[in-house]
């Protein structure tokens, strides 16, 4: 066994009893490895344990966290450990699983082997995000797939500015604009006709959601960049990260995104693709 994983950190999807006795077993088969298991307060409850522990002693104490769940929980999960740099692995219990890529049906065997030291190693970068107001920071927040500026439940457009390290690039009319990592390029902004960019590449896209301009696409830029979005027309607009944290901006604040401190260290069974993971999840397929 790798030595290196001694004290694991099993943490499940918040409010989903179903997932409970898969939990338990999961437990179990990790204790039976001469593991120490650490559980977070939510799946300490679902499974019946003794008092969980916060994400920050969850951060400190273990060499390896282990999610029970969907992409979001592993999101939400990936933002709370990254300041600790504790690696994660993902088991799929909800849909598509782009991030959660170990299956129920086969755990036991490809996480022996990632537990016996059998794995690859994927870094993956995050943003930070801060909200201006007259010069002031009034919101901050990290986002590990994207940062999204939206009109929300308005019916009209909203108007902003963007500029790049300091240079005006447009102005635009639209529904919103989304920021993305490689991560979140296969999320909201693959709907809204962003690029599909490589977890190995440390890029930040910029995607207009339904701009009023058929010439404004989708552009790629450098992990140093510094995004800034002025607002202009803001009435009822949103500004959401992960679709986890939002914020109400006001006319002329300015929403500032930038290549975050931390980043997100993935592990993944030998002989993980990710193209192989693309064309499952995406139906992609050869001549017929």
């Amino acid at each position: 066994m790798n030595p290196t994983f001694k004290t694991v950190a099993l943490i499940g999807k918040h409010k989903s009893a179903d997932i409970a006795g898969a939990l338990s077993l999961l437990g179990g088969y990790l204790r039976g490895r001469e593991l120490t298991v650490l559980m977070d307060a939510p799946t300490a409850e679902l499974t019946g344990s003794a008092a969980g522990l916060t994400m920050a002693q969850i951060g400190e104490r273990a060499d390896l966290a282990i999610v029970l769940g969907g992409d979001g929980t592993l999101l939400n999960i990936a933002r709370a450990l990254a300041p600790y740099d504790v690696p994660l692995v993902g088991i799929n219990q909800g849909r598509l699983g782009f991030l959660t890529d170990l299956s129920t049906d086969t755990v036991r065997q490809d996480l022996g082997a990632m537990l016996d030291g059998r794995y690859s190693t994927e870094r993956r970068m995050m943003l930070g995000a801060q909200v201006l107001r007259a010069g002031a920071n009034v919101f901050a927040a990290q986002a590990f797939n994207d940062v999204v500026v939206h009109r929300g439940g308005k019916g009209s457009m909203i108007e902003f500015e963007v500029r790049v390290d300091g240079e005006y690039v447009y102005a635009l009319r639209a529904d919103g604009l989304i920021v993305a990592t490689p991560t979140g390029s296969t999320a909201y902004a693959l709907s809204a006709g962003g690029p599909i960019l490589h977890p190995g590449l440390d890029l930040i896209a910029l995607v207009p959601v339904c701009p009023h301009t058929f010439s404004n696409r989708p552009i790629v830029v450098g992990p140093d960049a510094v995004v800034e979005i002025l607002m202009h027309r803001s009435d009822g607009v949103r500004v959401y990260f992960d679709s986890h944290a939002h914020f109400d901006t006001q006319a002329d604040d300015k929403i500032v995104v930038r290549r975050a401190p931390h980043s997100v260290t993935l592990l993944h069974p030998e002989g993980h693709s990710y193209y192989r993971m693309l064309r499952e999840k995406l139906g992609w397929s050869g001549f017929a």
